[in-house]
């Protein structure tokens, strides 16, 4: 996965650009921790309830027809908890105080979600040396309707996933992650 050193550096980035932002957390879409600047807060469990948020949030967006999530903000009597897509296989989690310009949390969460999501998916993009050479023996090579340069995901001949660069800038939908 991502550099950790690397996403913890661009939320520690964010909480100083807005003071306000009490914690931030970068998760994957399934829930797990991929770096953690959250005082006082249980990152797993916020990890976990973010990844529910964002299936309900999801499901929601596809059923109102307003297209694919982009974020979430959720306000409590004592602050917001915001939610921005990172990529393709991750969210950006932040906690602020009630007193933030929500202006400048959306502007700063969408800035740094796109950090994180260029970390996060360039890190899945290039797996370790080791399994990769494992990966060429077992499979079959990509079939050239699946190198086409506007294709983000292609299959082997036995089904696995393969992923291709993507050149258009559409929105990033948001998946879970398969086992590896």
């Amino acid at each position: 996965m991502a550099d950790e050193a690397e996403v913890l550096g661009e939320l520690q980035r964010l909480r100083v650009r807005v003071p306000q932002v009490t914690g931030a957390l970068a998760a994957s879409v399934d829930g797990l921790v991929l770096a953690q600047d959250t005082p006082g807060v249980e990152p797993e469990g916020v990890a976990a309830l973010t990844a529910a948020a964002l299936g309900v949030a999801q499901r929601l967006s596809d059923a109102t027809g307003q297209g694919g999530f982009r974020e979430l903000l959720v306000r409590g009597t004592a602050g917001y908890v915001a939610t921005y897509a990172a990529g393709d296989t991750a969210i950006l989690t932040l906690l602020a105080e009630d007193r933030v310009n929500v202006g400048r949390l959306h502007l700063e969460g969408r800035r740094s979600g796109t950090r994180v999501g260029e970390l996060v998916d360039a890190a899945a993009a290039e797996p370790p040396a080791r399994a990769r050479s494992r990966s060429r023996a077992r499979t079959a090579p990509a079939a050239p309707s699946e190198t086409t340069p506007s294709s983000t995901t292609a299959t082997t001949d036995s089904g696995l996933p393969v992923r291709t660069p993507k050149t258009d800038l559409s929105e990033p939908t948001l998946q879970p992650r398969t086992a590896r």
